[in-house]
């Protein structure tokens, strides 16, 4: 029988934010409301995320020496978590998008839920518990703000098999770090005990988001047209995807978690340090972009890399031409496709290589941004839409 802990707290925010739903003007809709967006279209969220791993033993997925490794290999199948959301869809219509809208008065509440998959396993290994709550917040918040939505509150799920009360205040911080960089509430969530499920000193975490924004503001990516440019948000490092893989890498490799990083440019960091490092939360950078106008889609750069995720965004017709050359690509990927002899197309369906959020906008929009973004929250222009579909890398 699980021991489950309900952890709710007060909701501080402006009294509009606080009001009841019997004050909001024109109450709520019972149903989802369905929305004309670019395929896959959608009102509802099921972003494909997929963490497993090979079975102990299979190295890289029995391949032979000298044989690039591949996110299948490491046990995460893409392409069948896909088949599941094509599945869903056709008992749910209209999932498909970054995050759920539903629809309230004049706003719609955006959602979003997912977990940090298993940079878990390198938390336990590396003892860095402090900042895996920041994981788990900025994937969720990232998501919803694609829809121009200010996130309002944050919920988590935090379960072990016997409670360590110390580990677990760890865990929480940083969930609270988190929502303080995304200008969140952290509203509540739920703490379960569930004796024999897990290993010991080991936890499993997901999270929930909800944010607002007012219906004639949605960014749904409609008005895109073929010339817009793409504009790139630097990432910290891997962010929350892709360890299944870099976790073979790093057995390939021989190197410890305290070893230091190859190929860092002499920076003193460790392999440990590099991977763990906290996925950016970008809410107040896209919001205050998309304040000044000129946004018309974001994608946030997470399972799938950017080959998968950026036409999710695009009118059906349009795709996307990346400039390589645009940005530097962080050592730590370098790292991985050396050690691991990954080809290009895997890397770039697996990895965000630099690049956590992009941000579809007209030309006079990018000019402005450029010019007005600085260190550390630096913008690169590192693509544009063309015609056709997918993703082209010149």
């Amino acid at each position: 029988m699980a021991a489950a802990a309900d952890r709710l707290f007060l909701l501080r925010a402006s009294p509009a934010s606080c009001a009841p739903p019997s004050r909001r003007p024109g109450g709520f809709s019972q149903q989802p409301q369905r929305l004309s967006f670019p395929s896959p279209g959608a009102a509802g969220m099921r972003r494909v995320a997929v963490a497993c791993s090979a079975s102990p033993g299979t190295g890289a997925g029995g391949k032979e020496e000298g044989e690039g490794m591949t996110y299948k290999d490491a046990g995460v199948d893409i392409d069948t978590g896909a088949e599941l959301v094509r599945r869903i869809a056709r008992m749910a219509p209209g999932i498909g998008g970054f995050g759920g809208l539903f629809p309230f008065g004049d706003h719609f509440l955006v959602a979003g839920t997912d977990g940090v998959g298993t940079k878990l396993k390198l938390a336990f290994e590396t003892g860095i518990h402090d900042t895996i709550g920041i994981d788990l917040v900025a994937m969720s918040v990232n998501d919803i703000v694609t829809s121009g939505a200010k996130p309002l509150f944050f919920l988590d799920y935090y379960a072990t098999s016997k409670l360590d009360v110390d580990l677990a205040e760890k865990v929480i911080k940083g969930i609270v770090d988190g929502c303080q960089q995304s200008d969140c509430a952290l509203l509540g969530g739920e703490t379960a005990e569930m004796p024999d499920f897990y290993a010991k000193g080991e936890y499993d975490l997901s999270g929930f988001a909800v944010g607002v924004v007012k219906k004639d503001e949605v960014i749904d990516g409609k008005n895109i047209v073929e010339g817009d440019v793409l504009i790139g948000l630097p990432s910290s490092g891997v962010h929350s995807n892709g360890f299944s893989l870099a976790r073979r890498v790093l057995e390939k490799s021989g190197l410890s978690l305290n070893d230091q990083l190859p190929t860092n440019d002499g920076m003193a960091t460790t392999v440990g340090e590099a991977l763990m490092a906290p996925t950016v939360i970008y809410v107040k950078q896209v919001l205050e972009i998309i304040s000044k106008g000129g946004v018309k889609g974001l994608a946030h750069i997470t399972g799938g890399g950017f080959t998968d995720n950026i036409p999710r965004v695009f009118p059906s017709g349009l795709g996307a031409k990346i400039f390589t050359a645009a940005w530097e690509v962080p050592p730590v990927f370098r790292w991985i496709q050396e050690v691991g002899k990954i080809e290009d197309a895997e890397m770039r369906r697996t990895f965000n290589m630099g690049i956590g959020m992009v941000l579809v906008v007209s030309k006079e929009a990018a000019d402005r941004i450029l010019e007005d973004t600085h260190e550390p929250n630096r913008a690169y222009r590192i693509g544009e839409v063309i015609r056709g579909q997918g993703v082209q890398y010149v």
